[in-house]
């Protein structure tokens, strides 16, 4: 998904259910820390990228992209991006 054709541009708590559906768990007050930048923030304040097919979910302060979570026929995928580490507070 290219910037320019994202349904929407949100906050990390409008992918909470596709990470849900990853982790079958709620990811979003986890901190995410980008490898870009190292700034750690929680998921539920990442960029989020959206539309019917994937979330590409964004470091605040840098922008790289974290990781990405896809739906597919069978499920939903996770790639990781830039993500260095997930921090539990």
């Amino acid at each position: 998904m290219r910037a320019e054709i994202a349904t929407s541009t949100v906050d990390g708590n409008a992918a909470a259910g596709l990470l849900w559906d990853v982790f079958e768990a709620d990811v979003t007050a986890l901190i995410a820390v980008c490898g870009g930048c190292r700034e750690g923030a929680p998921v539920a304040e990442a960029i989020v990228e959206i539309d019917e097919a994937a979330a590409i979910v964004r470091c605040r302060t840098c922008t790289h992209t974290l990781f990405t979570v896809l739906r597919h026929e069978g499920g939903v995928r996770l790639v990781v991006g830039t993500l260095h580490e997930i921090v539990r507070p």
